[in-house]
């Protein structure tokens, strides 16, 4: 008995894979990116529609009261005011007045101090420069610290001491000039081994200065001074002699002074 061999079937053959392994995936179809955009736009569209009806809206309607505050009424103060200060009880009409006023009156018996450089008494911003060892200098500074103006006297007395005062007046616009000018004098005068040193009475932190050895700058005389402040007037005060200076005597002057301002 003859055996029939079976036909081979054939193998199907395999499909081949769309997409290589590792192969980057395929993007999202347009028509899904432009769906999205829209719906985006359409609801910031309905954003600034809804926000714009509101405000139409609230602009249309009374506004409401506020309600009253919760305190009671004052009553209306009657009578007259305090009447305003006389000239010597006011400080400020005091010290902008004629500065010159409120220097020490020149004493009986004694003459003029060639040594001052004014003719009326005013020193303007250049002629009190001048009286620094560096005027340029001093003018500068002078005008940073927003000067006004300066007035000045002095006398010889008999046997031949000399007395110089000054009052030197800031704008105080920005700054204590004042204080600041009268500390930096402080400090110069104070700057000697040969130099004591008092406070100045009724001036808090004023100062007068006697220098125990003769001073090339007074013409080899013995000198003492005196610095303090008061409101936006400066003074300064020198007392010169052949002999060294008592403190008692610049003391009185610088006392004197100061009470005047």
């Amino acid at each position: 008995m003859s055996t029939t061999e079976s036909p081979e079937r054939p193998v199907p053959e395999q499909a081949e894979s769309p997409e290589p392994a590792g192969a980057a995936p395929v993007p999202a179809p347009r028509r899904s990116r432009r769906t999205l955009r829209r719906l985006t736009l359409a609801v910031a569209l309905g954003l600034v529609a809804g926000a714009c009806a509101g405000y139409l809206v609230q602009a249309g309607r009374t506004p409401d009261k506020l309600p009253p505050l919760s305190q009671p009424s004052l009553a209306q103060a009657t009578g007259n005011g305090p009447a305003p200060l006389s000239a010597a009880q006011d400080h400020q009409v005091k010290v902008d007045g004629d500065l010159r006023k409120l220097l020490l009156k020149r004493p009986g018996g004694t003459r003029a101090n060639p040594a001052i450089e004014s003719d009326d008494g005013w020193l303007d911003l250049t002629a009190y420069a001048e009286t620094y060892t560096k005027p340029d200098v001093s003018f500068s500074n002078l005008l940073g610290e927003d000067f006004r103006r300066a007035a000045t006297t002095g006398w010889i007395e008999s046997g031949g001491r000399t007395v110089e005062i000054r009052l030197i007046q800031f704008r105080q616009v920005e700054a204590r000039s004042a204080e600041s000018v009268a500390f930096d004098a402080r400090t110069w005068a104070a700057d000697d081994d040969h130099t004591r040193t008092w406070p100045v009475p009724g001036t808090g932190d004023g100062e007068f200065f006697v220098h125990d050895r003769p001073d090339s700058r007074f013409g080899s005389g013995y000198v003492a001074e005196a610095h303090a402040y008061r409101g936006d007037i400066v003074m300064e005060m020198w007392v010169g002699d052949t002999r060294p200076v008592s403190p008692a005597r610049i003391r009185e002057l610088a006392r004197a002074q100061m009470e005047r301002l």
